[in-house]
């Protein structure tokens, strides 16, 4: 079976309430004003991407990365943006969304074309790009996802910890004030948490003012209910695609028929996943919550993203050397100006058999 056929027969099995590929994209409107943090993710994207293509170019003797994905250094509010942004619109709903980066073997390069095709219009290029052996869309956090994890780690386990002890503080100290038919479902409530009930459970804190002993309950409630927030958050870093692009991506692959996959570039590793993973993961109910949520992502225009487990993905790079940072200062008009940070340099030191496996390179050398 051709890829792109086993990926529209994978569309089929994916919840239509979570992306019906019936209904036509909705249009985008054009943003209008940029902001700082906009233009440093933006930055920080860019980065992501330049360091996943040099770690692919200084490693690979038989592959070449090359820049692909439609972009463009004019923010919203400068001249000229309206009319790149609509361009990138009516590209969408002609070949889908471009990804950042395409993985050529050396043999089909084009080195009249270089590394950097972006620019050029699609229809000129549609017989090479079937060429590619993949496209890869690059995501960027700013975060060390070791250090997360270990902080998450022992956060869990510190308000697992207050909770359990407060559930008990609570049966032993103060039956005599929960023991009374208004108050006796507390009691029940507090015999049903355990450590497996502790990430579901959830409850009302109760109002009390009556009496001291009333008072000081409640209190104990208020801890417990702090507690069950904290336990209950999703404590993960994940591979972000958005919903609305899970639509345009297909498209993409439906014109191409390229594999195609996301790569989340974190600041001391790298992790990668294959679009056919992802759909067949959120295909399946059950893995909700689990090792993907759906959330609004406020950094985003609250988007709705599907957050991915990163670690659900394959280590591409298992280390990353973190780049320089710099201030700089943009001029808009008006004489708005917006201060942002840019990065360069940094090493992403790949692992080469995972790279391979996760592209489905045989026994070739890379």
């Amino acid at each position: 079976m051709e890829y792109h056929e086993r990926i529209t027969k994978l569309t089929g099995n994916v919840p239509t309430l979570l992306v019906d590929f019936e209904q036509p994209r909705k249009k985008a409107s054009t943003p209008t004003q940029a902001s700082s943090n906009f233009i440093t993710n933006k930055e920080q994207g860019d980065w992501a991407e330049n360091l996943v293509t040099r770690a692919i170019n200084e490693t690979s003797k038989n592959y070449i990365a090359i820049k692909y994905g439609k972009s463009d250094d004019l923010v919203a509010g400068e001249e000229g943006f309206g009319e790149f942004y609509q361009e990138f619109q009516n590209e969408l709903d002609t070949i889908g969304k471009r990804p950042d980066l395409l993985i050529f073997n050396k043999e089909d390069f084009d080195e009249k074309l270089g590394l950097d095709i972006s620019q050029i219009p699609h229809y000129q290029i549609t017989e090479y790009v079937k060429k590619a052996i993949a496209g890869i869309e690059v995501r960027s956090s700013a975060f060390l996802i070791d250090q997360y994890e270990l902080f998450m780690q022992v956060k869990s386990e510190k308000f697992i910890k207050i909770a359990l002890e407060t559930k008990d503080y609570l049966l032993s100290e103060f039956m005599d004030v929960l023991d009374h038919p208004s108050r006796k479902k507390y009691i029940d409530l507090l015999n049903g948490l355990t450590l497996n009930s502790l990430s579901v459970t959830n409850f009302v804190t109760p109002s009390w003012t009556s009496s001291e002993r009333l008072v000081l309950a409640k209190n104990q409630f208020r801890i417990l209910k702090t507690a069950l927030k904290e336990i209950q958050k999703r404590d993960y870093l994940s591979i972000t695609p958005k919903v609305e692009d899970i639509k345009v991506v297909y498209k993409w692959i439906e014109t191409f028929n390229v594999p195609h996959f996301y790569f989340q570039v974190f600041f001391d590793k790298v992790y990668g996943i294959s679009f056919e993973q992802i759909l067949e993961i959120i295909s399946d109910s059950n893995n909700e919550s689990v090792i993907f949520s759906v959330e609004k992502d406020t950094g985003n225009q609250n988007k709705t993203t599907i957050k991915i487990k990163s670690k659900t993905g394959i280590t591409i790079a298992s280390k990353v050397e973190e780049p320089i940072h710099e201030s700089v200062r943009k001029e808009m008009d008006r004489g708005r100006l917006l201060f942002y940070v840019t990065f360069k340099g940094g090493t992403a030191y790949l692992d080469i058999d995972n790279l391979r496996s996760i592209l489905g390179i045989g026994n070739k050398e890379f």
